[in-house]
């Protein structure tokens, strides 16, 4: 039996295709068939430069499959049996520095990854690219009986990305519900998944800032949960920030939540801040370049800047919560969706990097 598989050989290198042998499941480990597996922003980073990664390698770390290989014993120990679709969750913190032993081991300091193997060494596929993947089976978490495993690899990233700095926030103290004005930058999948989410939070106005002519995305924000859609090309950047500006008596949001990514969104987000506003920055993910800030605004708003890079499992159940109480929005999240096979993994790159696809994914 084979497996196709993309190989990333560096920045701006054509993926190389490649068949492997399906070989023996090792002790401890599942093996997974793909359902999809989607491109996330942080493997467009590793394709332009501005993240590294050994080379050559299969990456990928949104892997959606159905367990069709383990020892029935050990996966039994973790919930799981053959037959159960997966997400395979690849961060692995070491359970013993000071972050760890505090309940924030999405932040481990000497965190590990299940995708990073040698594909010279059998098993060979332990990233999201490939049509089987071998991970082990503590990283293993099913999706629940009756959820499309379709619908939950739409945001198997961007999903606990979101989950988790929501998550920081509130440990912060920050409370986000029916006195809450938020605003989201960016309507990539993390944008795209945060609208929804703190619309289901029950914020009492949401905003979403995009750019570029893109009127489809911005109509899905709307459908998300958007109040209001904001545009700094066709808006303009000042406009923008003083609709925002406009809220809470004309001190801003509460909220501002970072998933553009672009570093020149950082300081038009503390801009648009009440004082004492949250903000949540996750969107921030390799190195684009500085920006310059006025940091006196930290200081004489007072504001809570909350970094947030990772999740942990614990935010992956909780975004498979999430999808199972909300079904009606189950067909909103699979039209997100553009899919392409393993083999055309060039072609799903040059259109994801062009903007053309709201949510990219692989499938078998």
């Amino acid at each position: 039996m084979k497996a196709k598989a993309a190989v990333f050989k560096g920045p701006f290198v054509p993926f190389e295709i490649r068949e492997f042998d399906v070989t023996k499941t090792p002790s401890g480990y599942g093996r997974s068939e793909l359902i999809a597996s989607g491109v996330c922003g942080t493997d467009l980073h590793f394709y332009r430069g501005t993240l590294s990664v050994d080379t050559p390698t299969v990456i990928g770390h949104e892997f959606v499959g159905r367990l069709t290989d383990c020892d029935p014993g050990e996966a039994a120990k973790y919930g799981l049996k053959k037959g159960d679709n997966v997400i395979a969750d690849i961060a692995v913190p070491c359970g013993k520095c000071l972050l760890c032993r505090t309940g924030d081991d999405a932040n481990c300091v000497n965190m590990a990854v299940t995708n990073g193997g040698d594909i010279n060494v059998a098993p060979y596929l332990y990233g999201g690219y490939a049509e089987v993947n071998y991970t082990p089976l503590t990283n293993l978490v099913k999706i629940p009986d009756g959820l499309d495993p379709k619908v939950a690899a739409m945001f198997a990233c961007p999903g606990p990305t979101a989950v988790h700095a929501v998550r920081l926030a509130r440990r912060a103290g920050v409370e986000i519900g029916a006195d809450t004005t938020a605003v989201v930058q960016g309507l990539g999948p993390v944008g795209s998944f945060a609208v929804m989410y703190l619309h289901a939070l029950g914020v009492k106005k949401l905003y979403a800032i995009t750019a570029g002519d893109n009127k489809s995305r911005e109509e899905l924000a709307y459908r998300l949960g958007a109040d209001e859609v904001l545009n700094l090309d066709r808006d303009g950047r000042d406009r923008v920030t003083e609709t925002v500006r406009s809220e809470n008596g004309g001190l801003g949001a509460d909220l501002c939540f970072e998933a553009s990514g672009a570093p020149s969104a950082v300081p038009q987000g503390m801009n648009m801040l009440r004082n004492r506003g949250a903000y949540l920055i996750p969107g921030q993910y390799s190195n684009s370049g500085g920006v310059q800030i006025e940091p006196q605004l930290i200081t004489f708003k007072a504001l809570l800047m909350i970094g947030s890079s990772q999740y942990s499992m614990i935010d992956v159940a909780d975004y498979l919560d999430f999808l199972v109480d909300r079904p009606e929005l189950h067909e909103t999240i699979l039209s997100l969706g553009t899919c392409y096979k393993v083999e055309d993994v060039n072609k799903a790159f040059e259109d994801a990097l062009a903007g053309k696809n709201a949510k990219t994914l692989l499938v078998k």
